[in-house]
């Protein structure tokens, strides 16, 4: 077993305390806290079944932790609902991109900006197009007939035309080429370094901590230690576990 390290920001962004969540009798997530400060990219990492995805569906409302807290930009965010907290500036982009598969890649990206002005959402749109090429290509193209990195582009695009201040992500390089892996990262460096703050869920744990700020790893439902990224690259147990050394 890993052991904990306690690392704190004082200057939180998003603030999780103490939160246990179930599935039915199966306790998922047990008295979790952690923290992300403003503009950092922050990593949650562990095994398959370590509450990862659980823990951002907490967050973002679509599940309810039995206990403890939440907080967003100083708010408490542990009962509000999916659709207010998008307007509060916290974006979730799913396991799976979950896209509108029958609707062309410019309606998706309408979708996600649907709180904003059309002139707003022509500007941002026009952004998302720079920054994904092959996405302005495929405008007009129906979604669901995209490859796998393209709609994890176009799943990204959608989660930022709200202009969030937090982007939560979850495993975006499942199920991708290595070149789309590296490009995905740096996508997601590159908003970063825009301003916008990071909360990143990922399974590939060495590309995910080459970028992040700070990681927590996480075993069965418990977060087991916490440090900056670079030590936990040079950790041995983490090496051992998750960085195949």
């Amino acid at each position: 077993m890993l052991k904990p390290e306690s690392v704190a920001k004082s200057d939180s962004m998003l603030k999780v305390e103490n939160i246990d969540v179930y599935y039915g009798s199966i306790h998922a997530v047990k008295n979790v806290s952690f923290e992300v400060a403003q503009g950092e990219i922050v990593t949650l990492i562990g095994a398959n079944g370590a509450g990862k995805s659980t823990i951002l569906k907490t967050i973002s409302g679509l599940l309810r932790a039995k206990s403890g807290k939440m907080s967003f930009m100083g708010r408490d965010i542990s009962s509000i609902e999916a659709y207010a907290l998008t307007q509060l500036g916290l974006s979730h982009v799913p396991e799976g991109r979950r896209i509108f598969q029958q609707l062309t890649v410019e309606e998706n990206l309408e979708m996600g900006g649907y709180m904003r002005s059309k002139e707003e959402n022509m500007e941002t749109i026009e952004d998302i197009y720079k920054k994904f090429p092959r996405i302005r290509e495929r405008k007009r193209q129906i979604a669901g007939t995209l490859s796998g990195g393209e709609q994890q582009m176009l799943a990204i695009g959608r989660s930022i035309m709200s202009h969030p201040k937090l982007v939560m992500m979850d495993e975006p390089s499942m199920g991708l080429a290595p070149v789309l892996v590296q490009q995905i990262f740096d996508i997601i460096q590159e908003l970063n370094r825009a301003g916008t703050t990071i909360l990143l869920v990922e399974q590939n744990a060495l590309m995910a901590l080459s970028i992040a700020h700070r990681g927590y790893v996480l075993e069965t439902g418990k977060i087991v230690l916490s440090s900056n990224a670079k030590d936990l690259l040079n950790n041995d147990d983490v090496k051992k576990a998750y960085l195949g050394g």
